[in-house]
């Protein structure tokens, strides 16, 4: 089944291969510049401190609807060991095993592929069973620190939590922007709060990932147009689940991964950040959020942290 012709329109208004050279490997990132980074660090204003990341746990947010895709199985190796004898000092060490995508994440660009290509017009089998990502492998994204900001849609049409069914539009976008009072500019990390989170917080975990409110294919060319560096919001599945144009599926992941070369990520708690923009007025921050430098892989989890 190919994709629609809609898709491909979009993809031509978005697409970034070259902009950044034949070899590039990290797409918009590019934007974020030492002065865009230097702009960012003045946002700090009290130096408190927001945790976005979900914590890392066996009953975490995957419920089997991937395969493969296992939320963290934690164990114990070593328990108080001594390791160099008898009264010698003693080691506690784990070991994890996880889908890298299992929880709060980044995906990298090569997490999804079409018409055979991944970002910058690379073919797809640059992907191996044993290398993972050839080219374009979320270590590549080394340096994710710069200007985030806080697009509340659910804050800004009213709501404590989106519908299943939301498809979050570019004037969501623009009404989450005016509440915010700051325009996106190129550059920064855009999170979008859907309040979908909210869901699996309560403990209803199937209910969380679907129905999903999420991005809908006019978000990419509206990202593009700002010149942003990255996306992540506070739902499973990204984009609007099931999609607006039936049976096509991940749509929204192929634009801006593979056209646009834009990072995205998914299951970021943005509660606490909400309620603390909300008593500030401040919806702009320092937001540090460096991957896992995992080497071929093709997302990775990651700790994000807002600084107001």
């Amino acid at each position: 089944m190919s994709l629609p012709a809609e898709f491909h329109e979009i993809a031509k208004r978005v697409n970034n291969w070259g902009r950044w050279g034949a070899d590039d490997e990290i797409g918009t990132l590019n934007l974020i510049t030492d002065e865009v980074v230097r702009e960012a660090a003045a946002a700090v204003r009290s130096g408190r401190r927001v945790p976005l990341a979900l914590p890392l746990k066996q009953d975490g947010v995957q419920s089997g609807m991937i395969p493969g895709r296992v939320n963290p199985l934690h164990a114990m190796v070593q328990i108080n060991q001594e390791l160099f004898g008898p009264g010698t000092v003693a080691c506690n060490d784990d070991i994890v095993t996880m889908g890298l995508q299992a929880a709060t994440h980044w995906d990298a660009l090569t997490h999804v592929s079409h018409s055979g290509r991944v970002y910058n017009g690379r073919p797809a089998g640059t992907v191996t069973p044993h290398g993972g990502a050839e080219f374009g492998g979320i270590d590549k994204a080394r340096h994710v620190v710069s200007r985030g900001v806080l697009l509340d849609v659910a804050r800004a049409l009213g709501r404590d939590r989106l519908d299943g069914g939301h498809a979050v539009t570019p004037e969501d976008l623009e009404a989450a922007e005016d509440l915010a009072g700051t325009r996106v500019r190129a550059g920064d990390v855009v999170l979008v709060r859907t309040g979908q989170i909210q869901v699996y917080l309560a403990g209803d975990r199937e209910g969380y990932g679907y129905p999903s409110p999420g991005l809908s294919l006019r978000t990419p060319e509206w990202f593009h147009a700002r010149d942003v560096a990255a996306v992540a919001d506070d739902t499973l599945t990204f984009e609007i689940f099931p999609p607006e144009i039936e049976d096509l599926w991940l749509g929204v992941h192929a634009l801006d991964l593979v056209e646009m070369g834009m990072l995205q990520g998914q299951n970021w708690n943005l509660e606490e950040l909400s309620t603390a923009c909300g008593e500030t007025g401040r919806y702009a921050f320092l937001l540090s959020a460096m991957p896992e430098p995992f080497v071929g892989a093709t997302g990775t989890p990651v700790a994000p942290v807002a600084v107001l």
